[in-house]
């Protein structure tokens, strides 16, 4: 079993960078972000600098090749609430409405606008169709079938967070897209109107009035970690966290990232945050301890940046990293008791509301 891990691995890893140099699959970075602050020498760069070497690179493929996985997939079926067009349509225009559709990507009703948070339907966080990491379970919802969205926001490029399918399909729609500077490049080859895409530097932001003339900030802010969809693209597009407030709620989604005093930066200027969604599993002290937070430290980072309820997010959906599927749950929520933060665990498809109670009912322990 572990001589075809190897194998698969090896023949990924070259089929991955035969199609970023030869069908230029990967992302590639326009010319305008040279003017980036955080763009040095055709890459950019972490404001707190993440080491990495080829050997530590070697040592994780090692690692995933050879290291026996324990309880990293779910033996029996994930409860999961289905969500339709007609309920959500339903659902009252006077507040925001949130559901988690599965690892990182969020849907929103926010005073009846229709919003997306990385949204990736495909069944595999993959650049193919027969290996790579498969869903646990189905959306909610499919994306056919959603209403019409109003905006989407990207954090970064890696495929468990955008999912070209997906754009492809919301690139038929009037949806404005908010992304990191770089990614631009890759929504307009996807489809994407270019007068619908609007794309960030770290501490940019941008007011604009919704469709019901009700006034919205965003605001493009620093994460720590990484880009790249193939071999010879590392860091030519940027990454980084979502704020974004209405009046009376501020939403902060952190996408990827590990551990900075940026966090604490965030919270000075933007917070407090009514609902923050902070990455909370695929975590690896040995392997990647400056690029994913470990549930502690995502506890950590809601203190920091100031905000009331927590939502964990970029977990129990893929297998994408060394531990239990459930353990990120099992410490997040053991940690947030210890400290006495609130946080909210919803079923995969469960509809809330910013000023509900935390969902507390412990559903992956079923």
């Amino acid at each position: 079993m572990k001589i075809v891990k190897w194998i698969a691995l090896i023949l990924a890893v070259m089929f991955i960078g035969a199609c970023a140099i030869n069908n230029n699959i990967a992302s590639r970075a326009p010319e305008s972000v040279a003017k980036s602050d955080h763009y040095k020498d055709g890459k950019f760069v972490n404001t707190t600098p993440v080491p990495s070497s080829a050997a530590k690179s070697l040592r994780i493929l090692k690692r995933i090749a050879t290291e026996k996985s324990v309880d990293n997939i779910p033996d029996r079926p994930l409860p999961m609430v289905k969500v339709t067009r007609v309920q959500l349509e339903a659902l009252s225009t006077d507040r925001v409405h949130i559901v988690k559709l599965g690892h990182s990507s969020i849907l929103a009703k926010v005073y009846g606008e229709y919003w997306l948070f990385d949204p990736v339907f495909a069944e595999r966080a993959s650049p193919f169709s027969f290996t790579g990491p498969k869903r646990f379970q189905p959306t909610p919802i499919k994306i056919q079938d959603l209403p019409r969205i109003d905006r989407v926001f990207i954090s970064h490029n890696h495929y468990d967070h955008l999912d070209k399918s997906a754009i492809s399909k919301l690139a038929h729609t009037d949806a404005k897209f908010y992304v990191p500077l770089g990614i631009d490049n890759d929504l307009r080859k996807w489809g994407v109107n270019p007068n619908n895409i609007t794309a960030m530097d770290w501490w940019q932001e941008q007011t604009e009035n919704m469709t019901n003339n009700l006034p919205l900030t965003i605001a493009f802010t620093p994460s720590r970690h990484f880009s790249g969809r193939g071999l010879n693209d590392r860091n030519l597009t940027l990454w980084g966290s979502w704020v974004v407030k209405v009046p009376e709620v501020s939403l902060y989604f952190s996408g990827d990232s590990g551990y900075f005093d940026g966090f604490k930066k965030i919270g000075e200027k933007y917070g407090p945050f009514d609902i923050a969604m902070i990455e909370t599993g695929a975590y690896s002290k040995k392997s990647w301890p400056n690029l994913h937070l470990l549930p502690e430290q995502s506890v950590q980072a809601h203190i920091d940046l100031g905000g009331k309820i927590m939502l964990p997010i970029h977990n129990s959906t893929f297998d994408l990293a060394f531990h239990p599927w459930f353990e990120p749950l099992n410490r997040v929520t053991k940690e947030a008791n210890a400290t006495g933060v609130k946080v909210t665990t919803p079923i995969v498809g469960q509809i809330f509301t910013t000023t509900d109670q935390p969902i507390t009912h412990r559903w992956w322990e079923l």
